[in-house]
């Protein structure tokens, strides 16, 4: 008799977790589907014209918000780290007449660099970064991952030390030339140089 109940209470539990089961799955599929993003494509072209750098000087929380908001006739002019080439690439994506910057763009690409010998490991950095290449942890030196880093200079006001600096971007690995190591018998004297490089006689 006790094994019949048993299997009968077994049986029911797993009947009332199947059944819920079923339930929230069809719930969170209502849900889901009333809630669905319909994506615009002409919000995904106006986006990949952005430069990705979500640092907020446009007054969007990043550079989605900020398409979004053009696309609903927001100013082609808000993005400083585009600069006037990503307003040109606007004006010309939506027909709509260019606008000087509205700030200051910048010169060339920056990154932000931690002078690591001052850091006192406060972790404001860390915390002000929107694309998280900021490294480190509390107490502990940080570090910037170039890579990474859109050079937005949010981390900069944070920092109770003044530690961090915007220096240029350097040349990507894809971009580094090797270093030709001359023949040992080659002295300065033998380099001659020519327009299309430098010609190099032996001894």
């Amino acid at each position: 008799m006790s094994n019949t109940f048993d299997a009968i209470s077994i049986l029911s539990a797993v009947a009332v977790l199947t059944g819920l089961g079923i339930g929230f799955g069809a719930l969170l599929g209502v849900v889901s589907e009333r809630f669905k993003r319909e994506d615009n494509p002409l919000v995904e072209q106006i986006d990949a014209l952005l430069p990705q750098t979500q640092c907020g000087q446009c007054g969007y929380p990043g550079c989605r918000p900020y398409a979004e908001a053009i696309n609903q006739g927001d100013s082609l002019n808000k993005c400083p780290p585009g600069g006037e080439a990503t307003i040109q690439g606007l004006a010309d994506l939506l027909g709509r007449a260019p606008e000087p910057l509205d700030g200051e763009a910048q010169s060339e690409a920056k990154v932000a660099f931690i002078r690591e010998a001052e850091c006192i490991g406060c972790t404001k950095c860390i915390q002000a970064c929107p694309v998280d290449a900021i490294i480190g942890a509390a107490k502990l030196m940080h570090t910037v991952i170039e890579d990474e880093c859109t050079g937005c200079d949010l981390c900069l006001d944070p920092c109770p030390v003044d530690c961090i600096d915007m220096l240029p971007r350097t040349a990507p690995l894809s971009r580094w030339q090797p270093v030709i190591t001359p023949p040992s018998n080659v002295i300065a004297s033998d380099r001659q140089a020519t327009p299309g490089g430098v010609h190099v006689e032996r001894l």
